[in-house]
């Protein structure tokens, strides 16, 4: 997803105060804390991970993201997860927008657009990458089996997916664990973290990498028909002219009764939060549609089968589409 998706619930613009530059400077460090915590409590019991550093913890509590009780520690639902990977997935989202503003400050101080994926250093590419693991794992545990006929079909031998905007392949191989008889092709156009994907998937299990293979190819340039059952889109990342001109393809790529299943972001109120996906949006090449205009477009296109599943609350929106049913 894009930068800054899984941020908390929407709430109101940062009360900046008689300094507002103190403050931002501030909250950088508070969600320097976040991420570490969500790292040593992808391996440790979080209540201990809070315990243990009382003064990283004392900048959570001023941030709102634990609370003091006498002894008993409180965290934001934000800050609990269901299991150590998912808990390493958040930590590398929120690590990979850190890095991104960091290189946003050092290379356009004066607020100009550019920056583009292709600028980032392979740090921010490995953790954006690596964070969309635990969007792989909510398709294979929660959308899939809600999705009538898509668990039976990717059960079967023979079986595919396509991966748009595979990036290091970690929601490939998230997909790949998640359904063992499948096949996932991930495409991407930056060569160089193809690359990364290759050495992601050196590292992991044989028979699971085995079957994600991945091309250098823009989703633009697609024409493959009738050849998945099930199509991930990152709709962020895409520039809104790219984004319509792929959604036919994408379609056409389906077969019969196959779903695609688009990532998207919810419509935010808060205006600086609003204003920075806007930012990141213009810089990354991408767009800001929301999940509402998202299904606009799939409706547009001929789907005739919409439907949205969100995640955490403020955070990405899953929009799952189909054009026919099983033939």
């Amino acid at each position: 997803m894009a930068p800054g998706a899984a941020d908390a619930a929407n709430g109101p613009s940062l009360p900046l105060g008689d300094d507002p530059a103190a403050l931002l400077d501030a909250a950088a460090w508070a969600l320097a804390a976040l991420v570490a915590t969500l790292e040593e409590a992808s391996t440790r019991p979080l209540d201990e991970v809070l315990r243990t550093d009382r003064a990283r913890t004392a900048v959570l509590e001023a941030a709102g993201l634990v609370r003091r009780t006498g002894d008993t520690l409180t965290p934001h639902p934000s800050l609990v997860h269901a299991d150590g990977p998912t808990a390493h997935s958040a930590a590398q989202a929120r690590l990979s927008s850190l890095r991104q503003a960091v290189t946003a400050a050092e290379r356009h101080p004066d607020g100009a657009a550019g920056g583009t994926w292709a600028d980032q250093d392979d740090a921010v590419l490995l953790s954006q990458g690596r964070a969309s693991a635990m969007t792989g794992r909510a398709l294979a545990g929660r959308v899939v089996p809600a999705l009538p006929g898509l668990a039976d079909r990717l059960a079967r031998e023979g079986s595919r997916i396509l991966d748009v905007g595979t990036g290091v392949a970690a929601l490939a191989l998230a997909l790949a664990r998640g359904f063992p008889h499948t096949e996932v092709v991930g495409i991407d156009v930056m060569e160089r973290v193809l690359g990364l994907a290759a050495a992601e998937l050196a590292n992991a299990e044989p028979d699971v990498a085995g079957r994600v293979s991945l091309r250098h190819l823009d989703v633009a340039d697609l024409a493959e028909r009738d050849a998945y059952d099930l199509t991930w889109l990152p709709a962020p990342f895409l520039s809104e002219g790219a984004l319509t001109a792929a959604v036919p393809r994408l379609a056409d790529a389906l077969r019969p009764g196959g779903w695609i299943v688009v990532g998207t972001n919810p419509a935010v109120a808060d205006p600086l939060r609003r204003a920075v996906a806007g930012w990141n949006a213009v810089r990354g090449g991408g767009n800001s549609l929301d999940t509402d205009r998202m299904v606009e477009t799939l409706t547009a296109a001929g789907a005739r089968e919409v439907r949205t599943f969100p995640t955490v609350p403020g955070g990405p929106v899953l929009v799952a589409a189909r054009w026919s049913a099983a033939g």
